[in-house]
This record gives structure tokens, C-alpha cells and sequence, in this order.
């Protein structure tokens, strides 16, 4: 990416524009069947959502990004995420299309025999998204709006043209189509390439806000924001992740791009319970961590997303064993060992629910709505490289308070939940909700 890039008034034109329109939510089910068996025709069908759909997402958050609260669109870190953003946004709308013989577009554009998707139903964690008492949530703000920007068009063609949905029917597809996926593919690989620091580099931003203000922490209009932009950004990543899949990998019988239709949810737990306790015995120098004691049915499975799943489990065992290593200390041991920590996983007719529990002392009551807080932590230290060039899963976020609203974020993407218990002087326990029926859509706030 140019470190020139700069956004044009003709551009700003554009991004206004698309930023009146609204965001299309899909759901894990619609995709799953959506991407089964996907011809060139059906990528092509793919294709065409989302080079209608990212421009107008990236166009919110621009929007967003340019009229930040407290002067905090001002931060050198926060105008390089909205160049990020805006020149991705120009390399999508400027991208040239296919161009098709009149009977292959009828075909795409019309229904023949095929399966369509069934309905998704409202996510539940949209309402939580807008549970916040300040002005990017009143009434004048959203205008009755489901993605919180005013003045919203209807925008017809995508809801009834350019829907997620299966074609199957058995059509040569000319080499012109192949031709575009491939290369629409290239461009979102280095769309998501560009946009791997983002959670660092806002984070880094916020960091320097508060120091420009000597502001200790952030105030609920920022939180509020730090939610809708991340829970975006992972609709965003997840989209463009599932599309990558479909078109560059080899079909696998148990994936549907980066979706596990079986996703073993005991293998899953228990790879993040060994990463987990590798990255506590190399923090703290241990020869053995405290063990970790996972009860959950061997063929428990799915369909899912194993790495938001892992990430999730990873971050949340990482703060328990912080948590028991902190207070019976790295050398408990012996006749005073380190009392387990439990990871109980439950399959209910909803949810399957995932309760980590721990004996690392607990959390004051005062301190609980604090948790959730971004930039809130009790560990020393807070910097970032500036040059730091990660994905989220391999940001070092561990003493910045990023692990639990992050984590939160991810469980509600597809209509789960993230919930704490505190018993000050004793311990924690993490309930961790997974909607199993897969039918919610993308919250968008």
C-alpha cells in the first residue's frame, strides 16, 4: 500500500453514496449450503455480492472513521486504518466486471429449479451492539436505520437480485468467468493482506488519544464505536476468508470454504487448552502449568468457524491460568498444587455452551462492567510495535484488554454469547453460548 494515498473529493463523493445504502446480512447456514458444490457460475454469483456488498461495509466505516468523537479521527494511527479502508474501497468499485452473453446473464438472474437458501433470522446480539446510552446510539443518529447511519436508501437490486444463493444448474461458463474469479479473488487476497494490522494499528491509535488527553480510560461513545468497528471487520474478514476459500482451495468433504460442517468441538477445545497452557509455562518460565480438565462429549460436532472457536477458548484459558498462576504463584507445586481448571461443554437444543471455570481469585463486583472494557487491563506496559504486522489471531493483545471484547465480539458474530460470573475471593466462571442452528445473521451494526 501507498503511504501517500490520499482520499480525493471525487472519492469521498463515492463512499458517501454507498454509505447510504444499507449492509446484507448472511447467516453460517446460507453459506454452508450456499458454497457445497459451487460451479464457476455460482463464484461468479458469489463474486457479485460481495463487489456489491464490501464497498458499501468499507464506506460505513470510513464514514465512521472521519467523524470520530474527541478529535479521534485526528490520531496519525486512525487515518492510516481509514486510507486502509477508502483505498480498498476504490479498488472495488474501480474493479472492471464480466462481461456475458444476454442468455448467461438471464440465467444468472433468474431462478430455475434450484434450492434456494431458507430465511436467516435477526441476531440477537444487534440489540446488545445498540445498548449504549450516547450519541452514536440515539434515535436522530440511527434514523431507524439497522446499521446506524442516517438517511438509508433501500437498496432493492441486492435483496432480491444479488441475494447469497445456490445455482446448480449444469452451465459451460466461458473462460471470461473463470477468468474474473480468479482475479477478483487476487484483489480481495490483497484487500485482506492490507488490512491484517487493523486491530493493532487501532489500538495503537486509541493509545495515542490517550495519551494526547492524558485520558486514563475510554469513554462509552469509544467503546461503542471499538465494538461496531470490530464486529464489522470481522463480517468483512469472514466474507472475504469464505470467498478466498471457495475459489483457491481443493474441496474438502468436511469444509465448505473456511466453514467446518463438523466441527469437533472436543478437538477444537483441546488444541486451545494445550496452546494455551504452552504460551502460560513460557510466560512464566514453568516447567508445568496448572492442568486444565476438559468434560465434553467426544463427537460433538458442528458446523463452525474453528478458528474464531479456537481463538475464543485460547484467549479465555489464557486469562484463567493467568489468573491461578498469579495467585498460588509459578512454584505451587508438590503438596500444594495447582487446584484444575474445568472446561464443561454442554449440547442443548439452541446452544451448545462452553463453561470455563477457574480458582484464580475472582473479580471485584465494581470491576465487572469494567472487563469489557477495551484498553482495560491489569497488566503493565501498554505499547505497541508500530511496524507490527499481524493478523488478529497472532496480535500480541495479552495486556491490553483486547482478549475478553474481542472475544465477546466473535461468540455474538453468529448469534452466540459471551458471559462472566465473578466469585470475588474464589474464582471465575466464562460461559461461552454457540448458536448450533447457524441461522442468525451477521449483526451489522
Amino acid at each position: 500500500m501507498s503511504a501517500a494515498f490520499r482520499i480525493s473529493p471525487a472519492l469521498w463523493d463515492r463512499i458517501h453514496h454507498f454509505a447510504s445504502f444499507p449492509q446484507t446480512g448472511v447467516s453460517l447456514q446460507q453459506m454452508v449450503l450456499f458454497g457445497q458444490h459451487p460451479s464457476q457460475g455460482t463464484l461468479l454469483k458469489a463474486s457479485q455480492f460481495l463487489a456489491e456488498e464490501l464497498p458499501v461495509r468499507l464506506a460505513h466505516r470510513v464514514k465512521e472513521l472521519d467523524q470520530l468523537p474527541h478529535n479521534l479521527s485526528d490520531m496519525p494511527s486512525i487515518r492510516k486504518v481509514k486510507n486502509w479502508y477508502a483505498q480498498s474501497f476504490e479498488e472495488l468499485i474501480n474493479f472492471p466486471p464480466v462481461h456475458l452473453p444476454q442468455h448467461l446473464r438471464q440465467q444468472l438472474s433468474t431462478s430455475t429449479q434450484d434450492i434456494f437458501l431458507p430465511d436467516s433470522t435477526p441476531n440477537p446480539s444487534l440489540a446488545a451492539l445498540q445498548d449504549h446510552d450516547h450519541p452514536l446510539f440515539s434515535s436522530s443518529h440511527l434514523n431507524g436505520s439497522p446499521n446506524g447511519i442516517g438517511n438509508v436508501k433501500l437498496r432493492v437490486p441486492l435483496e432480491r437480485s444479488a441475494r447469497y444463493y445456490a445455482k446448480s444448474s449444469a452451465i459451460e461458463w466461458p473462460p471470461s468467468v473463470l477468468d474474473y474469479n480468479a482475479r477478483f479473488t487476487r484483489m480481495l487476497d490483497a484487500i485482506k493482506r492490507r488490512h491484517d494490522p487493523t486491530v493493532t494499528t487501532v489500538a495503537q491509535g486509541v493509545l495515542e488519544w490517550k495519551r494526547s488527553q492524558n485520558a486514563k480510560n475510554i469513554g462509552l461513545d469509544i467503546q461503542a464505536w471499538l465494538d461496531r468497528f470490530y464486529m464489522s471487520r470481522i463480517g468483512i474478514r469472514f466474507l472475504i476468508g469464505q470467498h478466498v476459500a471457495l475459489n483457491t482451495q481443493q474441496p474438502h468433504k468436511d469444509y465448505v470454504g473456511i466453514i467446518c460442517t463438523k466441527a469437533n468441538v472436543h478437538d477444537i477445545v483441546q488444541e486451545a487448552i494445550e496452546n494455551a497452557r504452552f504460551v502460560c509455562e513460557e510466560h512464566y518460565a514453568m516447567f508445568k502449568g496448572p492442568p486444565v480438565q476438559l468434560i465434553c462429549p467426544p463427537n460433538l460436532i458442528f458446523p463452525y468457524v474453528p478458528g474464531h472457536l479456537s481463538h475464543i477458548c485460547f484467549e479465555l484459558l489464557k486469562n484463567s491460568l493467568r489468573a491461578v498462576v498469579d495467585r498460588f504463584g509459578p512454584e505451587a507445586q508438590g503438596e500444594n498444587p495447582f487446584p484444575p481448571i474445568k472446561v464443561i461443554v454442554v449440547e442443548g437444543k439452541e446452544d451448545i455452551t462452553i463453561k470455563i471455570t477457574d480458582e484464580g481469585g475472582g473479580i471485584p463486583r465494581s470491576a465487572i462492567p469494567l472487563i469489557w472494557t477495551y484498553m482495560y487491563t491489569t497488566m503493565a506496559g501498554q505499547n505497541i510495535d508500530q511496524d507490527f504486522q499481524a493478523s488478529d489471531f497472532q496480535a500480541p493483545m495479552a495486556g491490553f484488554g483486547y482478549g475478553l471484547p474481542l472475544s465477546r465480539l466473535y461468540a455474538r458474530y453468529f448469534g452466540g454469547d459471551l458471559r462472566l460470573i465473578s466469585m470475588e475471593g474464589y474464582g471465575t466462571d466464562v460461559y461461552i453460548h454457540l448458536n448450533r442452528l447457524s441461522s442468525s445473521r451477521e449483526p451489522l451494526p
